[in-house]
């Protein structure tokens, strides 16, 4: 039997839950209304099109977009004490995944505040520039605690890889 070769890219793409799927298409539709400043209204028929769509949860998209869009002052005024640039200067991808963490950290409170910070760097990972992703951590990583303090501040620290005793080989044992 031979091997056919699977990428990655697309093992990952089946596995990307219905939320994902939602926060790149808000990705994507928010990048249209920052850059082409289009109305909500046109990118989100324009988005529903798109393949792949089905996939998506509508829900968590149409609160990411139109909340996004509607909160934009709010959300920026918030993040602007935090960048070491003016906003005007952030890549419009950065900027929208700034705003659907901040929303999210807001308005969807039954996601974990380190899932909407790791799902905004995978955002900046997959659509950002090739630090995109560190600098999406650095921002949101403040705002989390700013907005969720309780959140943040029971949750235990990251201390790095820790070896599991129970995984140790036979040979490792004597």
């Amino acid at each position: 039997m031979t091997d056919t070769p699977t990428t990655p890219k697309a093992r990952k793409a089946a596995d990307k839950s219905a939320r994902t799927r939602a926060r790149e298409f808000a990705l994507q539709a928010l990048y249209q209304h920052l850059v082409g400043r289009n109305d909500a209204g046109d990118i989100d028929a324009f988005t529903r099109d798109l393949s792949g769509f089905h996939k998506a949860d509508s829900v968590h998209y149409d609160a990411l977009l139109h909340g996004c869009i509607a909160g934009a002052s709010a959300q920026d005024t918030l993040i602007a004490p935090l960048l070491d640039r003016p906003m005007v200067e952030i890549s419009p991808i950065e900027h929208a995944i700034l705003w659907i963490g901040v929303y999210e950290f807001q308005h969807c409170l039954d996601v974990p505040w380190r899932v909407v910070l790791n799902e905004c760097i995978e955002l900046a990972k997959s659509f950002g520039g090739t630090d995109g992703h560190k600098y999406v951590n650095g921002v949101l990583h403040q705002l989390a605690a700013q907005l969720r303090p309780v959140e943040v501040a029971s949750a235990p620290a990251k201390t790095g890889p820790r070896k599991n005793p129970a995984s140790r080989s036979v040979d490792d044992a004597s």
